[in-house]
């Protein structure tokens, strides 16, 4: 059934829907959202791993909506719920950590600072970090972001300080501090997407210790379900609806955008006209959108002509380590071991860049110290292990009585992930999902440059750690990857024959279609690119609200 026409129809709720939801909604524009999860309400988060993180309350299930994942062209894939982010209003920055990092100049010239990399198909931005940085101030403030910006080599120019002052935190942090030090680094708050104090109507935080994996019951977490999409249906021209599952984006005879089909939350066919549609399902979801909807004009997917939908994948290269402190043994020299805040917020970015490839590499990364989530099923099942090396009985329960009598410092790497012509997203026609619609196939084929740069800072990070004597530091991995962190494939560019996006996010082959999730990214940079997909989304939303008033 085909609705009204509205202005702006816009696929997707979270970090990049959102935003365009908003001024497009405060400008007067008719706007209807699509999202495919539920309108979860603040009620609705409660503090319950296993609903949370066990089971689908945020993430579907791999017999229901796979995602297929094969490592390079000549794997064999595999059905996996890897790089799917929230399914509900607000999309992953529901259940995000709120890490809220903005890029650095350098990422936007990674091409021209770095030179032809072999086996990469690294690219410059098309824009710069100075014509981002002032929409990186709004989305700040239209978000809610606290935090304290101080000097460092990597430092980023800001207009001023950040809308919200840093949380409170551990005493560890001093620790970190000494440490990083007393080695000549310069460690640095980490700016958080969470309220140090009430704003705009919304409660500060409650120091909790579960953001990352839960929903926020306070609202102080800036999720776009807190901060973003209540202001944007308030202002009276955005229809939110929920339980809507875009199947495809269908063309008039011109290869204009015309529509969008959906399953709505009975299941029913729908079909929205709209004068601009505007896609942000994530990077993955986003190229399967695109690569699903072919008509006689565009017989390899929508905007794909040149090939280049799902093209250029990255995610976030991750590394870890651990540091375990024994309160039986440490408290009395260590009494801060005992204080139960939660938050360390203290990132180093020494490494961001480095002068010379003396190490394998030259664009490193981020890293960002904080305690071991508190998650204590997914605790049980690691300490227990798996296979020859799984424990039992009293050497379990052994085990389970020392990690009571514990605190946990890790750190998580946010590293470069070069893009490669081997790292990409297709559908797959032989599989669907329960919608009945072909899914995703993920092919990846990292580049080794990533695996040196991630050894590199969680050995450095390993080398903080151990300057806080430990009872042992415990090695996690150096060569994984964050796929919730998810770029790339609808480039933006000036070329239209290297690009699907224009830098004004807009499709090359069909001129009232945007994406604004994560896909228009050429490279992923070094920490976390929610508030950088923001950030963006109000860029383009400025854009698209002159160009609807007949500003150009």
């Amino acid at each position: 059934m085909s609705l009204p026409e509205v202005d702006v129809c816009i696929i997707g709720s979270g970090a990049g829907g959102a935003p365009m939801a908003l001024e497009l909604g405060r400008a007067g524009f008719k706007v209807v959202v699509l999202e495919k999860g539920p309108h979860y309400q603040p009620k609705d988060f409660i503090h319950d791993e296993i609903l949370n993180s066990r089971r689908n309350f945020f993430m579907p299930v791999p017999w229901e909506e796979p995602h297929l994942v094969r490592q390079g062209a000549k794997g064999r894939y595999e059905k996996t719920s890897a790089a799917w982010t929230a399914n509900c209003v607000g999309g992953g920055t529901v259940h995000m950590s709120g890490f809220f990092y903005r890029l650095k100049p350098v990422d936007f010239r990674l091409r021209s600072t770095l030179g032809a990399v072999p086996g990469s198909t690294v690219a410059d931005w098309p824009i710069s970090y100075e014509e981002l940085a002032p929409f990186y101030d709004k989305a700040e403030a239209e978000l809610g972001v606290s935090g304290e910006s101080v000097p460092h080599p990597f430092a980023e120019p800001r207009s001023g300080p950040y809308p919200l002052p840093p949380l409170d935190v551990h005493p560890v942090a001093k620790e970190i501090d000494k440490a990083c030090g007393a080695m000549g680094w310069h460690s640095l708050p980490t700016a958080r997407g969470i309220l140090s104090k009430p704003y705009r109507g919304r409660a500060p935080c409650s120091y909790c210790a579960l953001c990352g994996s839960y929903g926020c019951e306070t609202g102080a977490k800036s999720g776009t379900n807190a901060s973003l999409i209540p202001a944007a249906v308030a202002t009276g021209n955005v229809d939110l609806r929920p339980g809507c599952m875009a199947r495809t984006v269908e063309v008039d005879k011109q290869g204009h955008a015309r529509s969008v089909v959906y399953l709505d939350a009975d299941g029913v066919t729908r079909e929205q006209p709209a004068k601009v549609i505007v896609v942000s399902c994530t990077a993955v979801e986003s190229a399967r959108l695109l690569l699903n909807s072919t008509s006689s004009r565009f017989p390899k997917g929508l905007a794909n002509g040149n090939g280049l939908v799902g093209r250029n994948l990255t995610f976030s290269s991750f590394g870890e380590s651990h540091a375990t402190f024994r309160l039986s043994k440490q408290s009395a020299a260590r009494p801060w071991l005992k204080d139960p805040s939660p938050f360390v917020n203290r990132s180093l970015q020494d490494f961001y860049l480095m002068p010379d490839a003396r190490f394998g590499f030259r664009k490193g990364g981020t890293l960002g110290f904080m305690w071991a989530h508190p998650n204590p099923i997914h605790a049980a099942v690691g300490l227990a292990g798996k296979g020859e090396k799984a424990l039992f009985g009293k050497a379990l329960k052994d085990k389970m009585r020392e990690y009571r009598d514990s605190r946990i410092l890790q750190f998580e790497v946010y590293a470069e992930f070069l893009p490669t012509a081997g790292t990409y997203v297709s559908v797959e026609d032989s599989v669907k999902d329960r919608y009945g619609i072909p899914v995703a196939a993920i092919t990846v084929d990292r580049h080794p440059m990533d695996l040196a740069a991630t050894r590199f800072l969680v050995e450095r990070g390993e080398e903080v750690l151990l300057r806080l004597d430990p009872d042992d530091v415990r090695r996690g991995t150096t060569s994984g990857e964050t796929s919730i962190l998810q770029h790339g494939t609808c480039r933006f560019g000036d070329d239209a024959a290297t690009s699907v996006l224009d830098r004004d996010c807009r499709a090359h082959e069909v001129p009232n279609l945007y994406v604004v999730d994560g896909s228009f990214m050429p490279t992923g940079g070094s920490v976390p690119s929610t508030l950088t997909i923001s950030a963006n989304s109000f860029r383009v939303a400025d854009h698209l609200v002159r160009k609807l008033k007949g500003g150009r």
